[in-house]
């Protein structure tokens, strides 16, 4: 599994898929306060994500799992098997282990809800290639 973008190469791209707009825009404060120059898009389920990644590249992802349509394991399932290099991170306040395992069999961190500035931390932390 792929790192982080080499120095010298284009930002990272991440896309926020949640459809709190509130979860969304503290992921993109927290991550745009510790990583600046990382270029941020957003989605508000599961299915606009799916077609958002087959439209542009992301690096990495953070994937709320209860959302209308699509739920967020099943969509990280789906860009997984496309993009099996983008590093997901599963964002939600539902911790049954079943979750957990699921996404860990797929290859995703997961971190709880809520969101806050260490929850996020650990998200930039796994994307980064240091620690999972």
């Amino acid at each position: 599994m792929t790192s982080a973008p080499a120095p010298g190469s284009p930002s990272p791209r991440l896309l926020i898929v949640d459809d709190s707009r509130v979860s969304r825009m503290m992921i993109r404060a927290f991550v745009l306060d510790k990583q600046p120059d990382w270029h941020i898009t957003e989605a508000i389920s599961g299915d606009a994500a799916i077609a958002m990644v087959d439209q542009q590249s992301f690096d990495y992802c953070t994937m709320d799992i209860n959302m209308p349509g699509t739920l967020g394991i099943a969509a990280s399932e789906q860009i997984l098997e496309k993009f099996p290099a983008m590093r997901i991170v599963i964002f939600s306040a539902n911790i049954q282990e079943c979750l957990r395992s699921r996404a860990a069999e797929l290859g995703a961190h997961f971190v709880a809800k809520p969101v806050t500035e260490k929850s996020v931390g650990q998200a930039i932390t796994f994307f980064k290639g240091e620690g999972g």
